[in-house]
C-alpha cells in the first residue's frame, strides 16, 4: 500500500509540478490548443444565432387573394435544419472576416502609392518631419540621425534604400508576407471547420462531457450547469466586447475623418480589433493615428487634438460603457488581467493576448461553481461574488452595514425557528 499522508511541503511541490506540466503541455501543443480554443469561443458566441435560425426566422410570405382577400402578405417563420443553420452562421462569419481582411490589405497599395518617388519630394518630407520633431523634442536632435541636411541622415538614407524598387528589403518583406498569409489562411480554414463541427455536434458533446465526470445524475446536472454558465459568461463577454469595439471603431474613424487623417477608417478598424487585448491593445491602436496626424496635418495642434480625443474616448469606454453593459460581475480585476495577459502571451504568443480575457472568464465561472475554489473566483473578480448558499439580500446588508456580521441561516435552522 502507498502512504498518502503527505506533508504540506510535499503537496505544494506536487501541485507546482502538475502546474508546470500543464503549462508545458499548453506550450508544446499550442498548434492544437489555439485553433480548438478559438473554435470553442466562437461556438459559444454564435450558438444563439444558429439556434434562432433553426427555430425560425420571421418573414413576410405572399398569400393568394382567394384565400385571404383582405391581405396580400402573411407573417410566418422560415425554419432551417440544424446543419443548414450552422453552415449559414459559419459562411456569414467567413464573409465578415474576408471583408475586414480586404479592408486592411486594400489600403496597403494606397500607402505605398502615397510615398514620394522624386528625390526632391523626399527631401521636403524629411525637412517637414524634422521640423515638427524638433518642435516637440525636449532635447536637441541627434546630428547623426536627424541632421539639417537630408543626405547626411542615417534614417533618411536607410528608408530611401529600403523603399527603392528591387531592394532586398522589399523582396524579403514580400516573401515573409506571402508565407504569413499562407499560414494564416490554413489556420483560419482549420478554425472554421472546428467551429462548424462544434456547432453541429454541440448538444451531443455537452451530454458526453457531462457523462465523463461520473454516472450520478447530480454530478451530470452540476457539470452541465457549469458548462452552461461558462458558455454564458464567455458569450456575454464576447458579444458585448464585439459590439463595444466596433462602435468604438466607428466613432474614432468618423472623428479621424473629420480631422483629415489620411487613413481614418483603417485606424478605426484597427482600434476595433486591437481593443480585444486589454490595456495593451488600446495603447497600440492609438499610435498609428498619432503618427498619421504628425505627418499629414499642418499643425501640431491637430496631433494634440487626436491624442486628447483618443484618451477621452478610451476612458469613457473602459470606465463607463464596459461596466454598464457587461455588469460588474463580468469584470476581472486589473492584477488578474495583467497577469493573465503575461501568462498567455508567454505560452501562446500574440494569440494568447486575444484569448486571455475570455479564457479567464471561463476559468472564473468554473471556480465559482466549485465551493472549494470559490475564493479563487473572488480573488479574480473586481466585485464580491455571492455563492448559492448566500442570500443576495444578506450580501447587500453586509455591504451597507460593514460593522454588522450577517450569518446565512440554513433551512433546518429556519424550520426550527418557525416551529418555536
Amino acid at each position: 500500500m502507498i502512504n498518502m499522508n503527505l506533508g504540506a511541503a510535499t503537496r505544494w511541490g506536487l501541485n507546482a509540478l502538475i502546474l508546470l506540466s500543464v503549462v508545458l503541455a499548453l506550450y508544446l501543443a499550442r498548434s492544437i490548443f489555439i485553433p480548438t480554443i478559438i473554435g470553442l469561443l466562437l461556438a459559444a458566441m454564435l450558438w444563439p444565432v444558429a439556434e434562432w435560425l433553426h427555430r425560425g426566422v420571421p418573414v413576410f410570405l405572399p398569400v393568394p387573394r382567394r384565400e385571404r382577400p383582405w391581405i396580400g402578405l402573411w407573417f410566418g417563420k422560415l425554419r432551417f435544419p440544424w446543419t443548414t443553420s450552422c453552415t449559414i452562421v459559419v459562411i456569414g462569419l467567413v464573409a465578415l472576416v474576408l471583408v475586414m481582411m480586404f479592408a486592411f490589405v486594400g489600403v496597403l497599395p494606397l500607402m505605398v502609392q502615397e510615398l514620394p518617388r522624386d528625390y526632391n519630394d523626399q527631401v521636403e518630407v524629411y525637412k517637414e518631419f524634422r521640423h515638427k520633431l524638433e518642435q516637440i523634442s525636449p532635447v536637441p536632435l541627434d546630428a547623426q540621425y536627424f541632421p539639417p541636411e537630408a543626405d547626411k541622415s542615417v534614417v533618411f538614407t536607410y528608408i530611401q534604400e529600403a523603399i527603392r524598387p528591387g531592394s532586398s528589403f522589399v523582396g524579403s518583406v514580400l516573401l515573409q508576407s506571402f508565407e504569413f498569409s499562407l499560414t494564416m489562411l490554413f489556420e483560419f480554414a482549420l478554425v472554421m471547420f472546428i467551429l462548424l463541427f462544434l456547432l453541429m455536434e454541440g448538444p451531443m458533446l455537452s451530454r458526453r462531457v457531462a457523462e465523463v465526470f461520473g454516472p450520478s445524475r447530480d454530478i451530470k446536472t452540476k457539470t452541465f450547469e457549469i458548462i452552461t454558465d461558462m458558455a454564458g459568461q464567455i458569450r456575454t463577454y464576447l458579444v458585448w466586447r464585439t459590439i463595444i469595439n466596433f462602435a468604438l471603431g466607428l466613432v474614432v474613424g468618423t472623428v479621424y475623418y473629420a480631422l483629415n487623417l489620411r487613413h481614418p477608417w483603417t485606424w478605426g478598424l484597427l482600434t476595433a480589433v486591437l481593443c480585444y487585448i486589454p490595456y495593451l491593445g488600446p495603447i497600440a491602436a492609438g499610435i498609428p493615428p498619432l503618427l498619421d496626424a504628425f505627418v499629414s496635418t499642418p499643425s501640431l495642434w491637430w496631433v494634440l487634438a487626436v491624442l486628447v480625443f483618443y484618451v477621452a474616448i478610451v476612458n469613457i469606454e473602459g470606465y463607463l460603457l464596459v461596466p454598464l453593459l457587461m455588469g460588474r460581475h463580468m469584470n476581472l480585476n486589473a492584477i488578474t488581467v495583467i497577469l493573465a495577459c503575461l501568462f498567455w502571451e508567454l505560452v501562446w504568443g500574440t494569440p494568447g493576448l486575444f484569448l486571455a480575457m475570455p479564457l479567464m472568464a471561463g476559468v472564473k465561472a468554473i471556480c465559482f461553481h466549485i465551493p472549494d475554489w470559490r475564493p479563487w473566483a473572488n480573488l479574480m473578480s473586481s466585485a464580491e461574488l455571492s455563492g448559492p448558499g448566500e442570500s443576495s439580500a444578506e450580501i447587500k446588508l453586509a455591504e451597507i452595514f460593514d460593522d454588522v456580521q450577517v450569518t446565512p441561516v440554513s433551512g433546518e435552522e429556519r424550520k426550527t425557528a418557525d416551529a418555536t
